[in-house]
């Protein structure tokens, strides 16, 4: 399981223009790697919204 830790350094590498440093600064290989990097994440986030909503209505609206 993954900590909420590593989220909030993951997001602290996002906002506070970190990413964008190394993105502007870093190789061709280095910015596809971020790209990839984010891509990947999207999928994550798309896969737990999709179980976010199965556990809080468990398949359907609460009635």
């Amino acid at each position: 399981m993954i900590k909420p830790e590593y989220l909030e350094k993951l997001e602290l590498y996002m906002t506070s223009g970190d990413m964008q440093f190394e993105f502007d600064n870093g190789t061709e290989e280095k910015r596809f790697e971020i790209l990839e990097f984010l891509e990947k994440l999207m999928d994550v986030a798309e896969i737990a919204d999709e179980h976010a909503t199965k556990l809080i209505f468990k398949g359907g609206m609460p009635g």
